[in-house]
């Protein structure tokens, strides 16, 4: 092969690795159904006491409004490309991130920059769900982000904004919220499972999920038109929402609710007693920290694969470039 070719090469695989976050699939069992079911339940985004349900300022959006693009989309929350992934930050980025963010802390708890956590193994679950999850002791926050995103095939830019939607754990970590981090088997019905309490076991079991989602995908909230509720409170009406991809479908499984007019009309209140803000604040946190959510990376011709469509990659070896041929 010529040099140019070799470059060119070089320059698509690495274009095709950066973009796509392929699943490392290894033989293994599906989890037991209980375990499933129980993951089955975000709260509605965090919580006030009044209703329930959070408004964008205690959800972690701090009453400011970022630059958003467009009108919320409740069919189309987030690409598949920028949900799904898991090579969008490095631990190092995610590290950086933290570190940037202005932390204050309650309980007297470490700030998720400085959080470590001895972290078990868990078994890879087989075809393209999460591979193996090997554990160590006193792993960072930002490493154990990284390392879940990449053995289930989740943006860790995705799992950093579930943790501030759910907890508000970048800002305003708390003894109660690391518990609880992801609002993993957390219900709007019933009291969270303690079994699933500790930041890694929510941050792995709630990305464990959100493959379940992807890989089991015939379920209540799916693509294509599916009735939506705006509050648990079914009095409060739902309309019908032409869901357009499988993450805004996984989003729509986790914390089953949209945002009414009250809420989309005046990104910065509180809406009104009907009024969720889960889903509509995932959306402003992404956009805040991380830029149009819908936006994909390649152009149609690099194939719906190289846009994570359907949460499924190219299956190109996700070898670090180091580890490229040198060019001579």
């Amino acid at each position: 092969m010529s040099r140019l070719g070799v470059v060119l090469l070089a320059a698509v695989t690495a274009v095709l690795l950066s973009a796509t976050g392929t699943i490392a699939a290894q033989a293994g069992q599906p989890r037991p159904a209980a375990a499933a079911s129980a993951a089955m339940a975000s709260t509605a985004g965090g919580m006030v006491a009044s209703s329930g349900i959070a408004a964008p300022g205690i959800a972690g959006t701090e009453a400011f409004v970022p630059r958003v693009y467009g009108e919320f989309d409740p069919g189309l929350i987030i690409s598949d490309a920028n949900f799904y992934d898991s090579l969008s930050m490095t631990e190092s980025e995610i590290q950086d991130f933290l570190e940037q963010q202005k932390c204050a802390p309650k309980d007297g708890v470490d700030c998720l920059a400085d959080f470590r956590q001895n972290t078990t193994f868990q078994p890879a679950e087989g075809g393209q769900h999460c591979s193996a999850y090997t554990g160590a002791r006193s792993e960072p926050a930002s490493r154990i982000l990284a390392k879940v995103a990449a053995a289930c095939g989740i943006s860790p830019r995705t799992l950093l904004v579930l943790l501030q939607k759910e907890q508000s754990l970048l800002t305003r970590p708390s003894a109660y919220g690391y518990e609880r981090a992801m609002g993993y088997a957390c219900p709007d019905t019933a009291d969270c499972d303690e079994k699933y309490f500790g930041f890694f076991n929510q941050v792995y079991n709630a990305a464990w999920q959100m493959r379940q989602y992807t890989e089991e995908p015939d379920r209540q909230y799916k693509i294509g038109a599916v009735p939506v509720q705006y509050h648990p409170n079914a009095a409060c009406g739902a309309s019908t929402v032409r869901i357009e991809n499988q993450a805004t479908a996984n989003l729509y499984n986790y914390t089953p609710y949209q945002p009414n007019a009250a809420a989309t009309d005046d990104l910065a209140g509180e809406g009104d007693e009907c009024s969720t803000h889960g889903n509509l604040n995932f959306w402003l946190l992404y956009s805040k920290w991380f830029g149009d959510p819908q936006t994909v990376p390649f152009p149609a011709f690099f194939g719906a694969c190289t846009n994570l469509v359907g949460g499924h990659g190219c299956g190109v070896p996700r070898w670090p470039l180091a580890a490229l041929p040198a060019l001579s």
